[in-house]
């Protein structure tokens, strides 16, 4: 599948403020070059049901042609889609993410991914996305640091409900490089003492707070779900 970008992303919870900081000085002395790329907060909104290729054909009002192209053309192959909407610090983004593996598009560890810019607020980009179909899952908001260590992008957020949470991240453009990707990722890990967050547990995170989120969003609040 020439010309798309796949993410090989691993989780790892880290709960409180003190395993974050223990993250970003093991960082620093693996790879001394490390240094915070940015930082922003975000709000994020994820949506159910709908119809990915209804999407793909309404977002082409509003998306450049070559975004619009490529969208219709990875929904005409999606057999599972996430789909959400995302503010970064203003910048509006439009975000679908399909599985390429037997994992869930939602949190799955390869997908492909398609994150495009759009001239219009989220609610207005919320409407749009309704129209075709889709319903309100959950709202979130984090604050997101970005770093690169040892090739391999690391977010540090700080998220509603679930505390601080790392993300280690490749993005490649070989579907036979998948698993290379992800041994690199896990070799990192080992070093920085970080341990990944199983899916089943992430599953089950992921489903109380969708049904609770509007504890959380916009909160300080935490919550635990072994």
């Amino acid at each position: 599948m020439a010309g798309h970008s796949y993410e090989v992303e691993v989780k790892s919870l880290l709960g409180s403020t003190e395993r974050a900081d223990e993250i970003r000085t093991a960082m620093k002395a693996a790879d001394p070059s490390v240094t915070l790329l940015s930082r922003n907060k975000q709000l994020n909104h994820y949506f159910v049901g709908g119809d990915i290729k209804k999407l793909a054909d309404v977002a082409a009002l509003v998306l450049p042609e070559h975004a619009a192209a490529r969208l219709k053309e990875i929904a005409g192959k999606a057999k599972d889609s996430s789909v959400r909407t995302r503010d970064k610090d203003g910048q509006v983004l439009l975000v679908a993410k399909i599985s390429v593996n037997d994992t869930s598009s939602e949190n799955g560890t390869a997908r492909l991914e398609f994150e495009e810019e759009v001239k219009m607020s989220l609610p207005e980009l919320d409407d749009l996305v309704r129209s075709a179909g889709y319903s309100y899952q959950a709202k979130w908001s984090r604050e997101r640091e970005e770093y690169v260590c040892r090739g391999t992008n690391v977010t540090l957020d700080k998220n509603a409900g679930y505390g601080w949470l790392a993300e280690f991240e490749r993005v490649i453009d070989d579907e036979s490089r998948l698993s290379e990707a992800r041994a690199e990722i896990d070799a990192l890990m080992k070093t920085l003492g970080a341990s990944e967050l199983p899916q089943d547990r992430l599953a089950r995170m992921f489903d109380y707070y969708n049904k609770n989120w509007e504890k959380y969003y916009g909160t300080e609040n935490i919550f635990v779900v072994e």
